[in-house]
């Protein structure tokens, strides 16, 4: 599918949910890959969401503020997809250093180990929707303004900036996204605090209350995380897209209450209440989002195919088969 039979691969965070759907893609098209994954809780690291395809990866526990082990890990790789992170936007607030040491500095020894040991390799950057901040028009395009309003979306912009400062000065071959919500199959189902489809699923299979913040009318773009594997494998793959960023979702406009009540339909059980919303949302809240796509389906030959209602079905699928190695 790919045309990427034999090379080699190194994925940062490659135990989380996007990482090992990428992972897996490779792996089916003949691709030699290297996860590379600190398993820091909660993050969302799970050796299961590897089990299947263990005997053809190799596994390195290590860190991306581990320079030596990346002095290592980078060598001879012709794609790096560098998605190990700090997953929590109110977590950055409570604790500002450890989401600057991982989510900058970490990108920074990333980069700087390819410079010195490997610059020929092509880097892949996982970036938020977050970084833009209250959201000033619809579909949002990659020049809508930047204002991060978190720790986590300040510090992902901090290092997007760096893909870019190394991608202009030292010639290397980056390509950076910005992150609609993903959902999907492997993703954490302990906490609210990423993925947040595959927690109300969770929810509902425990036939609990879903608690909905504000009047369920804010509008959101929910990315199937297979779509976007998809497409993070072929940007790597185009020499076009070396150098530039793209905003990446579905392009779809769904409303917050509709998406909870998909989920309870979909999985015949639950309830959803609305409240108020909590203060420490306040700076999270970044109000309607909906991705303009347009840039990315010009660079590659890409389209989301796998719609909402569809993307819940196949994650409930999966999680009321595996769900013990979740939760």
């Amino acid at each position: 599918m790919f045309g990427i039979d034999g090379k080699k691969i190194l994925i940062t965070g490659g135990l989380g949910m996007i990482g090992s759907t990428i992972a897996r893609m490779l792996v089916d098209n003949g691709a030699i890959v290297t996860i590379l994954d600190a398993c820091i809780e909660p993050f969302g690291a799970n050796l299961f969401n590897v089990d299947d395809i263990k005997e053809k990866v190799s596994i390195n526990f290590s860190d991306i503020r581990d320079k030596e082990s990346l002095k290592i890990l980078v060598r001879d790789k012709d794609i790096i997809f560098s998605l190990a992170g700090q997953v929590s936007h109110n977590d950055s607030i409570s604790n500002p250093h450890l989401d600057a040491d991982i989510n900058y500095i970490g990108h920074l020894n990333v980069l700087e180990a390819v410079r010195r040991y490997n610059s020929e390799a092509v880097v892949v950057y996982s970036g938020s929707r977050l970084q833009f901040g209250t959201v000033q028009y619809n579909p949002v395009d990659e020049e809508h303004p930047l204002n991060p309003r978190t720790p986590y979306a300040l510090n992902k912009t901090a290092a997007e900036n760096l893909y870019k400062y190394y991608h202009e000065l030292y010639g290397t071959r980056c390509v950076i996204f910005r992150i609609a919500n993903p959902y999907g199959p492997r993703g954490q189902m302990k906490h609210s605090k990423y993925t947040i489809i595959n927690w109300f699923i969770r929810q509902a299979m425990a036939n609990e209350t879903i608690t909905v913040f504000g009047d369920g009318e804010q509008i959101r773009d929910y990315i199937y995380v297979d779509d976007l594997a998809e497409a993070f494998i072929l940007s790597a793959l185009t020499p076009a897209c070396h150098g530039q960023i793209f905003n990446i979702g579905s392009g779809v406009a769904t409303r917050f209450k509709d998406m909870v009540e998909a989920i309870i339909g979909i999985v015949g059980r639950g309830c959803v209440k609305t409240v108020p919303w909590p203060d420490n949302y306040i700076n999270v809240e970044t109000g309607d989002y909906i991705t303009d796509i347009s840039k990315l389906r010009g660079a590659i030959p890409w389209m989301p195919k796998t719609d909402l209602e569809s993307g819940i079905l196949a994650t409930y699928d999966y999680y009321s088969e595996f769900s013990r190695y979740y939760y």
